[in-house]
């Protein structure tokens, strides 16, 4: 991708945050005709909280009745599953139950069932301890009840806010990456953001900084919350796992958190967590031994055959918590600012409602929109296990032998996916980027045996050192 000079940049509007409701955003705003600029800091797209999180659709269920987030969550669902659809991206239609574990537990069912209504989502069905075990075998003992939830899908997050941007750049918004903002002057000239990679120019400004919206919007005079980091660890289980359920196995929430969870994942394996921890420092995605310990403990509960199995890997993402259980999305319409924070564990499924609704904010505040010709949906590589896999596809590598050269033998990724992943719209420019566009070295052997070829054709495509992408040079 062709970097665009920074320097005196002026656009329309500038969006602070290139995850996944910021790519939302930009995707939203390129249906008009705007100069449009997204600043992220990091290196890529998706690199903070859009990276590490449950990878699932909600329907909403649960959500708080009369809330922005319900009301989002409950469209954010049907328009990502649409777009979902076009773009190729893997969904499983897997349902959810939600299992009681104690009477106190049970009770509390009724309540839950009553809130889904409230929220307009009416296909939950109440089971007895033995249609539970009828529908999941392998759970643990002292099943009490449980609320199924047909519609609850599991979906691959790391391809949604990348086809988002995709979509944006392709249409003509600017990205920006490594460009941190520094400070931001605001006037009835608009806004001037300082950054490190010099300064640019807006007349809407839209803060979509996950982690740092609060930080943003006290840059821009305002306080209307504070950010709280929530550590989340997860535990990812090796395929062989995956015959051991078949649906996602939800907890009873608390008023803290939604708890502890067991899910099948696109990519074939499975998921158990997270945990909710505050944490000081917003950078603080270390796994722990303590997390890790409470999971096997909640796995042990949950689904004691799971701990017979290996684990793949170990993560942790942080969760913007608020005061608030709502999303901050506040509308300053005499400054044309936008703060849209407080986006929590259901931002990927309300991401294109988000967008949505925040644009409609604009254009009732003012905001010039004109309609224009916008570039197709584009195609996602098939990354989910159940879509066919380009080493699969005979069609394909005879156009192309390289969809046919299996260089991650775990996770079935050819040369010609690495190769495509280097040279895209967004090209990975590391190894995380290329994990996330691939599924390259995410297997169980974790790059052992794959590490040193995909890295020297990474760095080859990339003009990169090799050395410098595992850390080896400053």
């Amino acid at each position: 991708m062709k970097e665009v000079a920074p320097l005196q940049r002026d656009y329309d509007v500038v969006i602070i945050g290139a995850g996944v409701v910021g790519c939302a955003l930009a995707r939203e705003l390129a249906r008009y005709d705007l100069s449009i600029g997204m600043v992220e800091q990091a290196g890529d797209v998706c690199e903070g909280t859009s990276k590490a999180n449950t990878a699932i659709l909600h329907t909403g269920f649960d959500c708080t009745p009369g809330t922005l987030e319900s009301r989002l969550v409950a469209r954010g669902y049907t328009l990502l599953g649409h777009y979902a659809e076009e773009a190729g991206i893997a969904v499983e239609r897997c349902g959810a139950i939600l299992v009681a574990w104690d009477a106190e537990q049970a009770a509390a069912l009724e309540a839950i069932e009553a809130k889904a209504l409230a929220n307009g989502y009416r296909d939950t069905e109440r089971l007895t301890p033995e249609g539970v075990r009828t529908r999941e075998p392998h759970l643990g003992e002292g099943i009490a009840g449980g609320l199924v939830v047909p519609g609850e899908a599991i979906i691959d997050p790391w391809s949604v806010p990348l086809a988002f941007a995709v979509e944006a750049v392709s249409a003509g918004v600017e990205l920006h990456l490594n460009m941190q903002v520094l400070g931001i002057e605001s006037g009835e000239g608009g806004h001037r953001l300082t950054t490190t990679g010099g300064e640019v120019r807006a007349q809407w400004l839209l803060n979509a900084a996950g982690l740092s919206a609060a930080m943003v919007d006290g840059l821009c005079d305002h306080h209307d919350f504070s950010v709280q980091p929530r550590r989340g660890e997860l535990l990812v289980f090796d395929k062989l796992a995956r015959g051991l359920l078949s649906s996602i196995i939800l907890p009873v929430p608390t008023a803290r958190t939604k708890g502890v969870l067991v899910s099948p994942t696109v990519f074939g394996n499975v998921l158990l967590g997270p945990t909710a921890d505050d944490v000081d420092d917003p950078a603080a995605t270390a796994t722990t031994a303590s997390g890790v310990d409470r999971l096997l403990a909640a796995g042990h509960r949950l689904l004691p055959a799971l701990l017979g199995e290996e684990v793949t890997a170990a993560y942790a993402g942080l969760r913007a918590a608020t005061e608030s259980s709502d999303y901050q999305i506040h509308l300053h319409e005499a400054e044309r600012y936008v703060c849209v924070g407080g986006i929590r564990s259901t931002g990927l499924t309300a991401s294109l409602a988000i967008a949505e609704h925040v644009v409609e904010m604009m254009v009732s505040a003012g905001l010039e929109a004109v309609e224009r010709e916008r570039p197709p949906i584009p195609q996602m590589p098939p990354l989910g296990e159940r879509q066919q896999r380009p080493y699969l596809d005979a069609v394909r590598i005879a156009e192309d032998p390289a969809y046919g050269e299996v260089l991650c033998h775990c996770e079935r990724v050819t040369r010609g996916e690495v190769r495509d992943a280097c040279v895209g719209t967004i090209p990975a420019v590391d190894l995380g980027g290329l994990r996330r566009r691939t599924r390259a070295m995410n297997g169980r052997c974790q790059a052992f045996y794959c590490g040193a070829e995909v890295t020297v054709l990474l760095a080859e495509l990339a003009g990169i050192d090799a050395a410098a992408l595992v850390g080896l040079t400053p």
